[in-house]
């Protein structure tokens, strides 16, 4: 085995709280007044945030879209601060200002969750040429979607990481529908990796279904990055198992492909594999699951009792004056 019992449980876990959070948060939203706005969830996406997860270091910054639950959790933020941004409350990881599209914890590297499709490439940049200018080893995953792969902004930060070679990995989480609409529907140009081309970036395409793949492909990225030598573009090929967000009908697919795609559910993988090298019994995964199961509960208490934010709170952190990573007392 390439990997250790330790890995396959931390990854099992840690999928399994990922995927019970977003179920629960779904079920809450459809419950009148407790989650408003938009709701991405991440279901069926969860072994990117694993493999990423023991490919980094934990001082690597993440910043993706606003399918940021499950990175979220990945970083080590927590249930509770999660589920109660989620209701707006003042004890959510973004003070209950950001909603479920802008999470966000400088403590625990993860920076955003953004709302504007495609926006966060450049920041992902930015923050990148940060720890090169600081002269740390960090190096920044920078998270988007298939659909937003279609925007100049793409284009733009890959000329300028590469030219200053910057220590960014390039993450396309490409779950084959941007908002409702096939790739190829909208591109000349399929296979989202060959878009480094243009750039002389390393990319490849990987098997984002599978925390191994996963993990070995952005380990392979990191170490390129760590070592001065600059960007990488890695498309991972995965699938959500929900809409683009709550509301989506999903007239573009159907029942059949979902259920098909369900057949490589990663957590059931890592599972199996876990049972067929004896690196736990079911018992013991019924150990994790209550234990996650118990977290996500709580968070749910958590955010039906925490308070609102105060109205003052409106004109707070418009403007900040701090140095990077913009961690304050």
């Amino acid at each position: 085995m390439k990997f250790s019992k330790e890995t396959y449980l931390y990854w099992y876990e840690l999928m399994q709280l990922i995927r019970q959070f977003e179920l629960k948060s779904e079920e809450m939203y459809k419950m009148a007044g407790k989650i408003r706005g938009f709701f991405h969830a991440y279901i069926g996406q969860e072994a990117i945030a694993a493999g990423c997860m023991t490919a980094t270091q934990q001082s690597d910054p993440f910043i993706t879209a606003y399918r940021d639950h499950g990175l979220a959790l990945a970083k080590g933020v927590s249930a509770d601060a999660c589920m109660a941004e989620l209701y707006g409350k003042a004890t959510g990881c973004s003070k209950g200002k950001g909603g479920s599209m802008h999470f966000f914890s400088a403590e625990h590297f993860f920076f955003g969750g953004h709302g504007i499709v495609g926006a966060q490439i450049g920041t992902g940049a930015g923050l990148a040429f940060a720890e090169k200018y600081k002269g740390t080893d960090n190096v920044c995953l920078t998270y988007f979607g298939d659909g937003a792969a279609r925007q100049g902004m793409l284009h733009e930060t890959f000329n300028l990481a590469m030219l200053w070679k910057l220590p960014v990995v390039f993450i396309c989480e490409n779950n084959n529908y941007a908002m409702g609409t096939s790739i190829e529907r909208t591109s000349n140009v399929i296979d989202i990796y060959k878009l480094a081309d243009a750039y002389e970036m390393p990319a490849d395409k990987v098997d984002g279904m599978t925390p191994e793949a996963v993990h070995e492909a952005v380990a392979r990225a990191v170490k390129r990055a760590r070592e001065g030598d600059g960007p990488t573009l890695l498309e991972l090929k995965t699938y959500r198992y929900k809409g683009h967000s709550v509301s989506d009908p999903q007239k573009y697919r159907s029942k059949e492909e979902v259920e098909e795609y369900k057949d490589q559910d990663p957590i059931i993988k890592v599972k199996n594999t876990i049972l067929e090298n004896g690196f736990g019994t079911e018992e013991d995964l019924k150990t994790i699951d209550d234990r996650i199961n118990a977290v996500v509960d709580q968070s749910v208490k958590f955010a039906e009792e925490s308070p609102w934010p105060d109205d003052s709170e409106v004109y707070k952190d418009v403007y900040i004056d701090a140095n990077y990573p913009f961690i304050v007392d």
